[in-house]
């Protein structure tokens, strides 16, 4: 002990401490039969006094089988992104709706649009980070009802936003709750990956995590007939199909009321999601409360592996300081998976929120349908209806084929694929596009179909993967923090490629409204940018994204450590402790 604590002194370096104080020491010399069992003893010795009764808890967890809380998890996670799924995808139609209501119909510009779009982004952002940390810190369970509840009250706020007749105090307000809304609404996506990450057994967690995420398709399907529904409602009751097309008086109450159905399902869900108890990997390896972890074990599974000995023993001692967020051992342990998981989340998010806005210019360019938006819910309802067709024809199936195949083909794999066939389809139609798709009309059934692929693949792919993986390769004690960073890093790249492409695609004075070509020759540029992200993604994951599946959270964490344990544990000879090849290495 004497000898460990002079070796600290000398050797500064906070991860090689924490590596040195948690390693087993190595023997050069074992000769002969008496030293060998020396050695066996000592081995033996040395794992009696581990705290075993924390691999008891998790490796219980782990081979668990599924069962009836599994699912009440999902259902009760899941609605969270449910919600966050409807919140973000609801305000494309009520947009629209607000442009016929307070701008006579025309286009609201490029600045408010971008704006209005980019704050809920930005709030979102914001509260990964925020409320990722507090996860780590207070415990996933207290801030997950935080979280609900500042997502209640700011759809409501929405609605209830204040003015009905200056447009701009109508839109100022408007952005104030809806940053608010992002707030609660990024704190959902790391704890309940974080959450269902923790409470899932080894062999089925991807699948859990998966369909958690996949809520989310069913909220942008929700959303879509909730606003179709409102819309045609209103025009009824407001004198059949002969609707003014200046928009109605009721038309401001019609917009307000999407936003706070949005309120609903996770007001539904509060008083079952403060019912479940704290993760026991939380309890077991950051609040190191063993006998709590197993009490909390016992509740919610209707089988508990864990023996008597578990709820009655006291628990150990605390383990010895380990390293930090952010320090350097963090990075060197962790650096590579944070930086895949952030990286690949911001590309992702790049393609998958500018394919939503290329959507509907694509959609009114290709459809033989002429266009019914003659008033405020006919330009609502065609938005909303575009929407749900692609939900329901690609956007759920390709959630449910990851939920599936994601234990059985791996995370990887399936990121990989995912962006190879989008990158696939993004140059088919972006190089050929000005000189075959725009004018050859007796191909626009196949081009939609094509274009569909790509939502079908962005989520049997990249759009959930970057999900599943930062809730598995992280410690506990940093594992919703750094979902929440891979998070944040998503949303600036679904910022960036919202309001790049509305920019992008601005109407310029220069442009004859006769020729069609200035817009054929930037949606070719478009999907030609998008190919390209697809394919930065594919490299990224290809060489820093590294495959969980069928391990325990355990077993990722102690991996990284035992790799860098082997560069630099200490070499003890004949008793002797080499410091001078330990200081060699720094």
């Amino acid at each position: 002990m004497k000898m460990t604590k002079r070796l600290i002194n000398r050797y500064k370096d906070p991860c090689s401490v924490s590596l040195i104080m948690n390693s087993k020491f190595r023997y050069n010399k074992p000769k002969g039969k008496k030293q060998k069992k020396k050695k066996k003893a000592l081995d033996s010795e040395s794992q009696i006094k581990k705290p075993t009764m924390p691999i008891k808890v998790l490796s219980s967890l782990d081979v668990a089988r599924t069962q009836w809380y599994h699912f009440k998890a999902i259902i009760v996670a899941g609605m969270g992104l449910f919600t966050d799924a409807y919140d973000l995808f609801c305000i494309a139609p009520v947009m629209k709706m607000i442009s016929h209501v307070y701008y006579n119909g025309d286009s609201i510009n490029t600045a408010v649009l971008s704006t209005s779009y980019a704050i809920a982004l930005l709030g979102t952002a914001t509260g990964q980070l925020v409320f990722g940390y507090l996860g780590d810190r207070v415990g996933r369970r207290r801030v997950y009802g935080l979280c609900l509840i500042i997502m209640i009250l700011s759809s409501f706020g929405c609605g209830f936003s204040v003015c009905t007749t200056r447009r701009s105090c109508v839109m100022v307000s408007l952005g104030f709750f809806r940053f608010f809304l992002g707030l609660g609404i990024g704190g959902d996506y790391p704890l309940s990956a974080t959450i269902m990450s923790e409470f899932a057994n080894k062999r089925t967690r991807g699948a859990f995590i998966a369909a958690v995420f996949s809520m989310q398709g069913l909220g942008i399907l929700v959303s879509s007939a909730v606003t179709m529904a409102v819309c045609v409602a209103f025009k009824r009751s407001g004198g059949g199909l002969e609707v003014d097309a200046a928009a109605p008086t009721e038309a401001d109450l019609a917009w307000r009321l999407i936003l706070m159905i949005g309120a609903l399902p996770a007001a539904l869900t509060f008083y079952w999601r403060m019912l479940m108890p704290e993760t026991a990997r939380y309890t077991a390896l950051v609040e190191n409360n063993i006998v709590q972890a197993a009490k909390d074990m016992q509740r919610v599974m209707s089988r508990s592996h864990i023996s008597d000995e578990a709820t009655t023993d006291p628990p150990p001692p605390p383990p010895p300081p380990s390293y930090k967020l952010f320090s350097r051992c963090f990075f060197r342990l962790h650096g590579r998976d944070l930086f895949a998981a952030s990286f690949n989340w911001f590309l992702v998010d790049i393609v998958f929120y500018t394919s939503n806005l290329l959507l509907s210019h694509i959609f009114s360019h290709y459809s033989k349908k002429p266009s019914t938006a003659e008033n405020v819910y006919d330009a609502a309802f065609e938005v909303a209806e575009l929407g749900a067709i692609i939900a329901a024809c690609s956007t759920i199936p390709g959630y449910w084929f990851t939920v599936y195949f994601i234990d059985k083909i791996g995370r990887v794999k399936i990121q990989i694929m995912g962006f190879f066939f989008m990158a696939v389809i993004y140059l088919v139609a972006g190089i050929p596009y000005s000189w075959y798709w725009s004018k050859h009309e007796h191909n626009n059934k196949g081009f939609m179909v094509l274009y569909g692929l790509v939502f079908f693949f962005c989520n049997f792919g990249p759009n959930t993967t970057t999900f599943i993986i930062p809730a598995e390769h992280f410690p506990a004690r940093f594992r919703s923090t750094c979902h929440g960073i891979s998070g944040a890093a998503g949303k600036l790249g679904a910022i960036v490629g919202t309001v790049g492409f509305l920019w992008a695609t601005k109407k310029m004075e220069s442009d004859d409204k006769n020729q069609i070509y200035p817009e054929v020759n930037r949606m070719r540029i478009a999907f030609l940018i998008l190919g390209g992200v697809c394919i930065a993604g594919i490299l990224v994951t290809y060489f820093f994204t590294k495959e969980t599946m069928g391990r325990s959270l355990e077993e990722n964490e102690h991996d990284q450590d035992n790799n860098a344990e082997s560069e630099d544990e200490p070499q003890i000879v004949d008793g002797q402790s080499s410091v001078s090849t330990l200081l060699q290495t720094r």
